[in-house]
């Protein structure tokens, strides 16, 4: 009788143990999924947890501008295309010479008979003014004398600015040096200039050298103002 009672309690002892060890399995599941522990499905991918290339995170991708390159467009931008970025001056606001602003002399040409002469223009105004175009001469009287024409060779590339005390100089042809020309002999003659519109009003009166100056009209050109006198493109 003993026996059998000892040999019971083992056996429940045995089924309580069981029981717990059960209990123990299935409260741990339960308490898994109840935490929310993220599945295979939520777990973040590794393109999710990247960052997207071009960011400030992505510094170590090569996504930070060069230093060098951001200089060097930078200095690129700053010179700009325009004119005042070249260094080259705006003369658009720079008024044209008026006959007022500046002194008009003439020299023969070195060579014999005389068929050339050479006109200069000096700003005596105290300030900057454009020398615009030609010289408009006038070899006679100023209503009635003939034009003379310019020769379209002797135009310079860009307008002729001059400060104050600059000069500029106008090759002028006065005849062929032919004995049958009809030549003309004058002691003074005209000088007009052009203003922005055409010519301007008023004229120079300029004083030929000692005897005169011989001209013939017909075959009278002028060249266009310039800084310096060309050789070959002021020779005609």
């Amino acid at each position: 009788m003993r026996i059998h009672r000892k040999n019971t309690i083992a056996a429940a002892v045995v089924v309580a143990a069981l029981s717990l060890g059960l209990t123990a399995c299935g409260g741990s599941d339960t308490d898994a999924k109840a935490a929310g522990t993220p599945s295979a499905s939520q777990t973040p991918s590794d393109t999710a947890s990247k960052p997207a290339a071009g960011t400030a995170g992505a510094a170590g991708t090569g996504a930070t501008a060069d230093p060098a390159a951001s200089k060097s467009k930078a200095g690129s931008t700053a010179g700009g295309s325009g004119k005042n970025g070249t260094g080259s001056a705006d003369t658009s606001k720079v008024p044209a010479c008026g006959y007022q602003d500046v002194k008009i002399t003439m020299a023969k040409a070195d060579e014999t008979p005389t068929e050339h002469i050479v006109l200069t223009a000096t700003n005596t105004s105290g300030r900057s003014c454009r020398l615009l175009q030609y010289p408009l001469i006038a070899f006679g009287d100023i209503q009635t004398a003939k034009d003379v024409p310019a020769v379209a060779k002797s135009k310079p590339a860009t307008t002729i600015v001059l400060k104050s005390g600059e000069p500029a100089y106008a090759n002028v042809r006065v005849g062929l040096g032919g004995v049958h020309e009809n030549n003309k002999v004058v002691t003074t003659f005209n000088v007009n200039l052009f203003a922005t519109d055409g010519p301007a009003e008023g004229s120079r009166v300029v004083t030929a050298p000692s005897g005169g100056l011989s001209v013939d009209e017909s075959a009278a050109k002028t060249g266009y103002w310039t800084y310096e006198l060309r050789n070959g493109a002021d020779e005609f």
